[in-house]
């Protein structure tokens, strides 16, 4: 576990000033970035999304009472309002932070940019999912008078019909009438209760059968993909502007690049820089490594003496993760 956490410190250092010269693109098991020969456009071509954008909706999802098509790109302004019927929506904060509605669900926007964004529950269910937490960020959410701040990297659950606040992984800190309490992974509040700030245990197992969890982690997924598509497609024809949201239009919706190296999503699914796919290759497999289950992606190159084997990564001094098929919690 050292050796891999130095070799991932190393790495990243590297890959955060590695040039695009070594921008060529292996080849790999991957399917290709875009079909019809969509990838000979240059990625300098693509849209960026700002914070607040509606990146996906799926089923009745509406932008102050005008409905959403299947796909966003819709901008929430300061004050809008979004609304779920039967059905979900994915909206873009920072960079690598992705907050998403479940059904019968309404926010308000109170602010979004790159310094942090501001969300007001007003019922139903949401969650966050935080990728990156750039140094200085502010990100909140508001339930009732509580104002519960995200202070890590992680997956966070908020319910305003039930005023509970969950850490699936993470930290953050909440501010109520009642005073100030930081909870960590594994924790609760139940604001509604006689002692609201009494940090409480919750049943997991039952958390990821929830709608909300099941389709964020599918939509975790989906990101992941279309991340190493629009990440190979950058790493080969330019158009690099730093960590932020791609246009991909492959998958229709924007996609999260880290400004160098690579990270994984609460869910365990890889996010790559073009750095990292330009340098090592394009990531094949879908193993995978969570802080819930999973492992790490396979990757087509050789590093530091370890070697993609089935997708995951294998020491070659016969230590480090194995991605073969199992893989446990961290």
């Amino acid at each position: 576990m050292e050796k891999f956490k130095s070799y991932q410190k190393l790495s990243l250092a590297f890959l955060g000033t590695a040039a695009l010269s070594f921008s060529q693109v292996a080849g790999s098991q991957y399917p290709p970035a875009y079909p019809n020969n969509a990838s000979q456009q240059p990625a300098a071509n693509h849209e960026m999304a700002q914070p607040g954008t509606i990146n996906y909706v799926e089923g009745q999802v509406s932008l102050n009472n005008q409905t959403l098509g299947s796909h966003g790109s819709a901008m929430m302004q300061p004050g809008n309002t979004l609304s779920t019927g039967n059905g979900f929506a994915e909206v873009l904060l920072t960079p690598g932070v992705f907050l998403r509605v479940g059904n019968n669900s309404e926010i308000r926007l109170g602010n979004a940019g790159l310094a942090g964004a501001q969300v007001q529950l007003d019922h139903g269910v949401a969650n966050v999912e935080v990728d990156q937490l750039i140094n200085g960020t502010h990100l909140a959410i508001n339930m009732n008078a509580a104002t519960i701040q995200i202070e890590k990297k992680g997956l966070y659950d908020f319910n305003a019909d039930q005023q509970a606040v969950k850490v699936l992984d993470g930290k953050l800190n909440v501010e109520a009438a009642a005073g100030t309490k930081a909870i960590g992974k594994g924790d609760q509040l139940l604001l509604a209760s006689e002692k609201p700030l009494k940090s409480q245990g919750f049943n997991m197992k039952a958390e990821e059968a929830q709608p909300l969890y099941v389709w964020s982690e599918a939509r975790s997924r989906d990101e992941s993909q279309a991340n190493v598509a629009i990440a190979q497609n950058v790493a080969a024809y330019g158009g690099w502007y730093g960590s932020g949201w791609y246009w991909d239009p492959y998958w229709s919706s924007f996609a999260f690049l880290p400004g160098s190296g690579f990270l994984y999503s609460p869910f365990g699914w890889g996010f790559y820089s073009p750095a990292f796919i330009g340098y090592y290759g394009v990531p094949y497999g879908y193993g995978r490594f969570g802080y819930a289950r999973g492992h790490v992606y396979g990757v087509g190159a050789s590093v530091s003496g370890y070697r993609s084997v089935g997708g995951g990564f294998h020491s070659a001094g016969g230590g480090g993760f194995h991605g073969g098929g199992g893989g446990g919690r961290r």
